[in-house]
């Protein structure tokens, strides 16, 4: 099996390049991040250059989390922000050679105006996101984390992008907020398989390594390779103790 670092939780008490430089020395086959837009472009490529490490895929940024925003794309009215927002992590994408963005639909009241506006804005995503090869991700996230986010179901997810029709937009699988919301994870991972552009996954309910917990990801994730699935799984933790390093004993544990 292979890994891939979210270096949004993981090592983020280093700079990105450098957090990307300890990445690979803990064995990580890959990296992705949350938010990345104050550290160059450049730098980022450099590192992951030197590393060899793939960047498997950024957020878009997620508007004012102090004015409680999640993300910009189902908000009627903030269109232009959302468009924004979009074309950054694309741009940014494209210079780092990152293969996904994850389009964040933010917090709404679930209504009908709110999900005509995220289809256009992934329909618009995902026609600028194929000229540079870019997939775009949509990731249903649990209510009791967020609640009010707009997209909180696999079954949700999987209408959009059969709907919309674009073979660059993708299902992030997160096993962690899956099982919150549904459960029965590799029950739905196969249902949804054709669709998933990514598979992340943390320890319920407290989102720590994966070693604990009510998900037992040592029988989980062999299961979804052995059903086909091939590319890393994101480690998308936070880390329980002091410092990342200290909890990467389940990498060689489920490798082993």
């Amino acid at each position: 099996m292979r890994f891939s670092a979210n270096l949004g939780f993981l090592f983020t008490d280093l700079p990105l390049p450098e957090a990307i430089h300890a990445a690979h020395k803990a064995g990580f086959d890959a990296v992705e991040c949350h938010f990345p837009y104050g550290i160059p472009a450049s730098e980022v490529a450099q590192a992951l250059r030197d590393t060899g490490l793939p960047m498997l895929g950024i957020n878009t940024w997620p508007g004012d989390r102090g004015a409680g925003d999640f993300g910009l794309a189902a908000l009627v009215g903030r269109e232009d922000e959302a468009r924004a927002a979009i074309d950054q992590a694309i741009d940014y994408a494209s210079q780092i050679d990152a293969t996904a963005v994850h389009v964040m639909a933010g917090i709404t009241d679930g209504g009908a105006l709110a999900e005509t506006c995220f289809r256009a804005n992934l329909a618009y995503a995902s026609d600028q996101a194929a000229a540079h090869g870019i997939a775009i991700l949509i990731e249903p996230i649990n209510q009791r984390d967020v609640p009010g986010y707009h997209l909180s179901s696999s079954d949700h997810a999987a209408r959009i992008i059969t709907e919309l029709g674009r073979k660059n937009l993708r299902l992030m699988f997160d096993c962690y907020h899956l099982q919150i919301i549904e459960g029965d994870l590799f029950t739905r991972f196969q249902a949804v398989r054709p669709l998933i552009g990514h598979v992340q996954f943390a320890a319920v309910p407290d989102r720590g390594e994966p070693d604990a917990g009510e998900v037992n990801y040592a029988w989980l994730l062999p299961a979804m390779v052995k059903a086909g699935h091939t590319a890393p799984f994101g480690a998308e933790y936070r880390p329980r103790g002091a410092t990342t390093a200290e909890g990467l004993g389940w990498i060689g544990a489920f490798r082993g």
